[in-house]
């Protein structure tokens, strides 16, 4: 635990860290891959050329300056911070190594203004939540070993199936190359895909999520291709380069955004590629039978609707009810009455499928997770009862 004087000095930097917190963790990163580019592998190098994840960082470490006195307020924050950890199989090795350029980073940006006694009460201060994190991690690692199919850190899966879901979405269906097994999970997990693409100079670390329920002899997810600039270099190797027989290395299912255990009517609202966590909460909540789902998709058309087939199976059971909402449909989904709503997912659509015992998850992109979200307060709904997970500093989804 942190000294009282540690602790008085952190807090007290804590509004300069909120003031220069991005530059600090630009300048951090900068320094830990000159220095180490061997974590290339670990780390999204897209998310770091769009500046995200410095301010994913740069958020944490506010947080923990804010709180330092109070850990148990960042027991989420932990939560999921280990969680992604853990499907990247970061070591305790890495931790001062880390530790490292951070505080060279905060001296290199605050200049003289970082005195020693500063320096050292940072110091002291990441040693305790670095061994904090590793503690919480071990425990996560060695649960995970435990399970049935599990195993610690990376493992090689080989490719059974490839599926086009629709326009842009492909499911790859994998299963363990070194024992017969694959992992469970809970609905709404992730697992890390990391692949070596030829031409490029380090490999690739993606988070997918598993998009079918646990139990099964295989693990599934669905990717979307992104073409948009900048283009998806995962997704698109993915898409274009992997088949049947292909290998790819993946780490332990993880992460917070998960279904939780309830008798509660349930509402899912996906928008876009935000479908496949929540077609694993769906197929799992349609076999178990215990609940009234209402599922919300958002896509543009029937081209971009992915799973239609496989969700449009529950529409024979009287606890489901199917909600389709296209923003542009095409002629041949006006023809066919392909779709219950035309335009976005609005107060007056999801006011008709929400009480106030319903228990909401949702996904997708970030101003459709905003509106959803400020929809959702406009309803009154109980903060208990929303769930999503959105990888980015919390500010920036903004209730709008």
């Amino acid at each position: 635990m942190a000294s009282l004087k540690t602790i008085e000095i952190v807090k007290s930097t804590a509004p300069v860290l909120k003031e220069h917190g991005a530059t600090i963790t630009k300048v951090f990163y900068r320094m830990l891959f000159e220095n180490h580019p061997e974590l290339k592998d670990v780390f999204n190098m897209t998310h770091q050329k769009k500046g995200s994840q410095p301010k994913v960082l740069a958020n944490a470490i506010f947080q923990y300056a804010t709180y330092i006195d109070q850990l148990d307020a960042l027991g989420d924050a932990v939560k999921s911070i280990t969680q992604k950890h853990v499907s990247l199989s970061v070591t305790p090795e890495m931790y001062p190594i880390v530790g490292k350029y951070l505080l060279l980073a905060i001296k290199d940006v605050l200049g003289d203004a970082a005195t020693d006694e500063i320096i050292d009460a940072w110091a002291e201060a990441y040693t305790d939540l670095a061994g904090i994190l590793i503690n919480v991690e071990e425990e996560v690692y060695k649960k995970a070993e435990t399970k049935e199919g599990g195993f610690r850190g990376h493992s090689n899966f080989v490719v059974i199936k490839k599926v086009k879901e629709s326009t842009n979405v492909i499911s790859f269906y994998l299963k363990n190359t070194s024992i017969d097994k694959v992992p469970e999970f809970i609905s709404g997990q992730y697992v890390a895909v990391t692949v070596a693409i030829p031409g490029e100079e380090h490999k690739h670390t993606r988070n997918y999520s598993l998009s079918d329920v646990s139990g099964k002899d295989y693990l599934r997810i669905s990717v979307k291709k992104e073409e948009l600039n900048p283009k998806g270099i995962v997704s698109n190797y993915l898409h274009d380069s992997v088949n049947v027989g292909d290998s790819l290395t993946l780490g332990i299912p993880s992460g917070v955004f998960t279904l939780k255990e309830t008798k509660n009517p349930i509402l899912l609202i996906a928008g876009g590629i935000g479908i496949t966590p929540l077609m694993s909460m769906y197929n799992t909540l349609a076999e178990n039978k215990l609940n009234k789902i209402t599922f919300i998709n958002c896509a543009i058309n029937s081209n971009y609707f992915p799973f239609k087939e496989e969700i449009s199976k529950g529409l024979t059971s009287s606890n489901i009810n199917i909600v389709t909402v296209f923003s542009d449909p095409l002629e041949s989904d006006q023809k066919n009455k392909n779709f219950d709503y035309q335009g976005f997912v609005n107060n007056s659509i999801i006011s008709k499928y929400i009480t106030k015992d319903t228990e909401v998850y949702f996904c997708g992109p970030t101003p459709f997770m905003s509106s959803v979200l400020s929809i959702l307060k406009e309803l009154k709904t109980p903060e208990t009862n929303i769930n999503y997970e959105f990888f980015g500093p919390e500010e920036e989804l903004q209730i709008i």
